[in-house]
């Protein structure tokens, strides 16, 4: 993070620019791993308490989410998902690497969020391309989820209570079309292969997004209950955010921040 905000990200030299070696420790302004790294460490330090429910209630628009404290809350980075399964789907899909994972066990919830940060969310993803249904990168996350947190109908003996869900678009702007999309009930059912195998959704609005400037909004209203050490991570991590939002690529198809879902 300081090596960016200090401008000492290096540059890439001669051998590197003509490709004949490769320089992977180069600190690249346009990587959204980066971000998503820095990001992870703040979150692991600062209380759940005083920045999950506002984070999540903001990105999805809604009062979801209870202040509590949050037992065995987590966050895990880039988590590899098995192959979906082939019976639930008109193609073959691999392995799905979720960018974040936030998830604790009162009650049992799993969030994803997708991070973006130079790009928009792939249209189409591997062997989805020619399909009726649509292959996003976001209802790839959303399909995902459903199947992990145990939304499929399936053969076992006993019925298991499904985890609650959300999934969120972390990016520099709002704005994403395919969120706005699949916040409708009734679209996202339609675009999920074999959604009869789903009698129930989680908890609606379960889908989201937030800007930087939304998710350095919470923190900053939430500085008092914080420890000092805690103060320093969020004040980094906030100077970071803004940094990296005002240097981010202009996205082709918005040309504008959509305002941010006010709470009822």
């Amino acid at each position: 993070m300081w090596t960016e905000l200090a401008g000492k990200g290096g540059r890439l030299c001669e051998a590197a620019r003509e490709g004949r070696t490769r320089c992977p420790l180069i600190v690249r302004p346009t990587s959204e791993d980066v971000i998503t790294g820095h990001l992870v460490g703040a979150f692991r330090v600062l209380n759940p308490m005083h920045w999950v429910p506002d984070l999540l209630d903001r990105a999805v628009g809604s009062r979801r989410f209870r202040r509590q404290v949050f037992r065995r809350f987590r966050v895990d980075p880039w988590k590899t998902r098995p192959h979906f399964p082939k019976e639930l789907l008109p193609w073959a899909e691999g392995g799905t690497q979720v960018d974040v994972t936030l998830a604790w066990e009162n009650p049992p919830t799993t969030i994803l969020l997708e991070m973006k940060f130079g790009a928009e969310l792939a249209p189409t993803t591997a062997n989805g391309k020619g399909h009726e249904f649509p292959s996003d990168q976001l209802i790839r996350t959303i399909r995902v989820g459903l199947h992990e947190c145990g939304y499929y109908r399936s053969a076992d003996l006993f019925d298991t209570p499904p985890r609650d869900l959300a999934v969120i678009v972390l990016s520099p702007t709002a704005g994403h079309p395919l969120v706005a999309r699949y916040r409708d009930v009734t679209t996202l059912r339609a675009a999920i292969p074999h959604a009869d195998r789903i009698p129930a959704l989680p908890r609606t609005p379960f889908v989201g997004e937030l800007g930087y400037a939304g998710l350095v909004d919470v923190l900053r209203q939430r500085r008092r209950q914080l420890t000092r050490a805690e103060r320093q991570v969020a004040g980094d991590l906030c100077e970071y955010l803004e940094f990296k939002r005002a240097s981010a690529p202009k996205s082709a198809s918005r040309t504008g921040e959509r305002p941010e879902r006010s709470l009822p």
